[in-house]
């Protein structure tokens, strides 16, 4: 057993393959009570040693794969995890930021155990935030975003914190994947976030952001699942575990409801909203005027992105050109695709628009604003089946390729998987360590590293797309009061 001081109290964590581990750290006090639907606000101070040998309870989660079955009891939603290789150490810090679509998503997952990564050299501290309207609900009374004012809390704490943890709070990297990811964009983009980290990674980044009158009218229409006005006040009477199943009874109903536009068409009832206050702009635009150049980016995508969720919907085989053709209409209007078989346009314009642009604007924005991005691509196909789908990188980069539910996308363990998430991890905490990922920067020749059995470092690789979205400029999404095509897109 290992004890360290930190803000609130003393903890005990222990030692696991030589790794100082601490589960369940607080760093904010439980949401819940007065606290409910507020910013997240300061530890509560405990007398004597803390345990910190269990994750804490994850926030309510929503029933996507089953996630709301792997809730704990407890409204201590808002802590901590950390692997330290070494306490007595001056290590750069990895900090990640799970996805789950806004909607779910808990840091006790196996998938996101530290132990594999901290073999690079760093502290890795993975954390809980609220999801769906908990977190990302436009709720009267409450301010906005309130998951991302939960990642800021965290980081705000490993300012204050990680040196007993052996790391160097002047070198820390925040990394993330799809929700995360975005997260990753929002915060780079946050005034409250400038200067809590110093480099950053961004997977799969989705370019769905909410306008504010978007987000209350899906938060409202949730609430009238429970009889209830989208208040504080109101909200506040229902026990946190009950609105998930509210938000989820939205969403499954979603493509019935023209005036919520894209994100009815992909049944997104969650993003971060663009409030003007604490997220000012979005971050294609703050990243285009230099908000963040001061900050070396990493940014990417797989490369069939699309295919986990046409494997997840019963769609692979089963396309029709009535939905490519409504895919095309509805995510891509205006912009010119080359004739291609139903499927794979399909697929093609989802995962452009969800999110392969997105990440590849990020970088082109970054880079415009005067700072400095490498780009990369997951080309890796384990199984024909889901091929490089989306998710397929975070077990290669924990390097935890044996457990947990985003492991399956990998198929049979082969050597292959091994060697691949060797070179990712390495690339990874490389960059945290020097800033050098191992491959040149994002510029003119667009070099890209592409990840596969063999990597190359090519012209990024998906030319055809890139010149296709090259002038499309990514907006929040807003209510649309034009009724679409009653076409369903899934």
């Amino acid at each position: 057993m290992v004890e360290v001081r930190v803000t609130g109290g003393t903890v005990r964590g222990t030692t696991e393959s030589g790794t100082a581990v601490f589960r369940g750290v607080p760093f904010a006090a439980p949401p819940v009570g007065p606290r409910r639907f507020a910013a997240p606000q300061p530890v509560e101070a405990w007398d004597g040693v803390r345990d910190a040998l269990e994750f804490g309870p994850p926030p309510p989660q929503a029933g996507v794969f089953g996630m709301d079955a792997l809730g704990a009891a407890g409204h201590d939603w808002l802590t901590l995890n950390v692997w330290s290789p070494d306490l007595a150490g001056d290590l750069p810090v990895m900090v990640w930021i799970q996805g789950g679509a806004y909607t779910v998503g808990m840091s006790g997952l196996p998938e996101y155990d530290g132990t594999r990564l901290t073999s690079g050299g760093v502290v890795v501290v993975t954390f809980n935030y609220r999801v769906g309207i908990e977190g990302f609900g436009q709720i009267a009374g409450a301010p906005a975003n309130r998951g991302l004012l939960d990642q800021v809390a965290a980081l705000e704490w490993v300012r204050a914190n990680i040196r007993a943890f052996g790391g160097d709070p002047g070198r820390v990297t925040i990394f993330g994947q799809s929700a995360g990811g975005g997260s990753v964009a929002a915060l780079l983009a946050m005034p409250r976030a400038k200067g809590l980290f110093h480099r950053a990674i961004a997977s799969s980044v989705p370019g769905v952001f909410f306008a504010p009158e978007l987000a209350e009218d899906i938060t409202a229409a949730c609430a009238a699942e429970l009889g209830l006005l989208p208040t504080v006040e109101d909200l506040s009477t229902v026990e946190p575990e009950l609105l998930p199943a509210a938000g989820d009874e939205v969403m499954a109903r979603m493509t019935e409801v023209s005036r919520w536009g894209q994100a009815a068409h992909k049944r997104i009832p969650f993003a971060a909203v663009v409030d003007g206050d604490v997220l000012p702009v979005m971050p294609w635009e703050a990243l285009r005027s230099g908000a963040a150049r001061d900050v070396d980016l990493v940014c990417g995508h797989t490369l069939d992105e699309q295919r986990l969720l046409s494997v997840l919907e019963g769609l692979v085989g089963n396309v029709t050109s009535e939905q490519a053709s409504a895919a095309l209409e509805v995510f891509a209007p205006g912009l010119s695709y080359p004739d291609l078989e139903p499927e794979e346009l399909f697929e093609l314009v989802c995962s452009d628009w969800l999110f392969r642009m997105p990440s590849l604007h990020l970088a082109e924005a970054q880079v415009a604003g005067g700072g400095r991005a490498h780009v990369y691509v997951v080309a890796w196909s384990p199984t024909e089946i889901f091929r490089a789908c989306h998710g397929i990188d975070v077990p290669l980069v924990f390097g935890n390729i044996d457990r947990g539910q985003s492991s399956t996308v990998l198929g049979e363990l082969t050597p292959d998987a091994e060697q691949v998430s060797a070179r990712m991890r390495a690339a990874w905490t490389a960059f945290a360590v020097s800033g050098d990922p191992g491959w040149p920067a994002y510029s003119a020749d667009r070099l890209t590293r592409v990840f596969d059995v063999e990597d190359t470092v090519t012209a990024y690789p998906e030319e055809r797309s890139r010149r296709i979205w090259q002038n499309h400029t990514w907006e929040y999404l807003s209510l649309d009061s034009v009724v679409r095509a009653g076409r369903e897109v899934r």
